[in-house]
This record gives C-alpha cells, sequence and structure tokens, in this order.
C-alpha cells in the first residue's frame, strides 16, 4: 500500500501541473524576476544556471514545508490512533483521502470547483505567514532562498490539502512524510519551469485536453484509493 501512495502522491503533483500554474506561476515569476544577477559575466548559460540555482534551492525548501506537513500529521494520526485504541478509523481516513483526490481532479478537470472552499480555509495560517515572506525580500542567496521556499510551501492549494489526507490516512509520520516528499517532487517539473520558460509551458497545462486528461487521473486515483478503503471496511 505504501508503494501505492507514494507513487499516487508523485503522479498527483505532476499530473497537477495546470493546477500549479494556476496558484504559484505568478509568485515564482516574480521571484525570478527580482533575482541578483550572477557574478560572473552575463553570458547566457552562466544566466541560466544562476537562475536555477536559485530556483532549485526555492523549490527544496518547498518541497522541505510539504514533507514536514506530512510527516506532522501522518505522526499526530498514529497517536491519535493509538491513545483512542479506534479500530477503523484510519479506513474512514482513506475513505475520506479517496474523496478529496476526486474532487481535486474535478476541479483541475474544470468539471467542479468545490476544493476552492477548502483552499479558503487555509488563508488563515497564511495570513500569518505572508509578512514573514515579505520581510525576506528581496532574496540574494541561495539560502535566503531555501527559508523563502519554506514559507511558499503553507500558500493555500488544494490539491496540497487533497494529498494531505493521503498522509493523515497513512497513519504513520514516516509513510506521511514520504508521501508529501513525492508529491513535491511531482510538482517540481512544472514549477521549475514556471521560473525559466512560463508562457509557453503555462500555455501547454491550461489546454482544456490536458486539465481533462490530467483530472480524470486524479480521479481514478481518488476512485482507487476509495474503493480499496471501502473493501477493507466491509
Amino acid at each position: 500500500m505504501i508503494e501505492y501512495n507514494i507513487t499516487g502522491a508523485f503522479l498527483v503533483g505532476l499530473m497537477g501541473a495546470a493546477h500549479c500554474f494556476g496558484m504559484c506561476s505568478g509568485l515564482v515569476g516574480a521571484f525570478s524576476a527580482q533575482l541578483p544577477n550572477p557574478k560572473l559575466g552575463s553570458h547566457h548559460q552562466n544566466q541560466l544556471a544562476h537562475q536555477l540555482s536559485f530556483l532549485l534551492s526555492y523549490n527544496l525548501g518547498r518541497i522541505l514545508s510539504y514533507t514536514l506537513a506530512g510527516t506532522l500529521v501522518g505522526g499526530s494520526s498514529a497517536m491519535l490512533g493509538h491513545l483512542f485504541e479506534l479500530d477503523s478509523y484510519l479506513l474512514v481516513l482513506r475513505i475520506i483521502a479517496g474523496l478529496m483526490m476526486i474532487a481535486t481532479g474535478l476541479y483541475i478537470a474544470k468539471i467542479w470547483a468545490g476544493i476552492t472552499y477548502i483552499e479558503r480555509l487555509g488563508q488563515v495560517l497564511w495570513q500569518s505567514l505572508k509578512p514573514l515572506a515579505q520581510h525576506i525580500l528581496p532574496i540574494k542567496t541561495p539560502s535566503q532562498a531555501i527559508i523563502a521556499g519554506m514559507i511558499w510551501g503553507w500558500l493555500p492549494c488544494g490539491l496540497v490539502y487533497s494529498t494531505l489526507t493521503w498522509s493523515v490516512a497513512s497513519g504513520d509520520a514516516i509513510e506521511g512524510g514520504l508521501i508529501m516528499l513525492a508529491f513535491g517532487l511531482g510538482t517540481l517539473p512544472a514549477l521549475l519551469s514556471a521560473g525559466v520558460a512560463a508562457k509557453q509551458l503555462s500555455l501547454w497545462v491550461q489546454h482544456k485536453t490536458f486539465r481533462l486528461l490530467s483530472g480524470l487521473v486524479l480521479i481514478g486515483f481518488g476512485g482507487q484509493t476509495l474503493y480499496i478503503a471501502v473493501s477493507q471496511l466491509n
């Protein structure tokens, strides 16, 4: 089951490219625009390497936040299970995880936008973290970029919340962290591209066909998760 969860989380991040562009492309583009100039000349390759070093650092911080969140919710779920000795609560959580994944797939496919209501709940936390993000600007070093990415990782995002329910349902701190690590790695290609070649890739991932196929893949994973949980519950 753990291999299925981790593989599924990676694919969720990968197929959620359209959502990532909608949520974060502006933020990544603004971040890229205010990066300091490279110290060694202005050759195109030096500029690209310089930009990628900051973007990788930024995304490393973001993925670290995802992994930390997954570890915390997975560990908390395990502790609650031991504390209250609930036999079937993990199966109920897996049902919720499956429903969340289906809702996310419907949103990405532009069929139903109910997941946005959950994103609004995260605005409370983000409003308290937003001043920290503004405080470290402008970013001058890769280490500052990592810190900025760790703050950015808490940006309200239905795709993140949906995958976090898998971490909760895992009932294990290590598995919960690995699920979110895999998810973060899956989002990496889209968000790295958002900083380097955002316009062309954005047009591609926002295409109706791509969004529909991505949404159907996520709905499929959600349905599979739901089926496994219900079968075990019975």
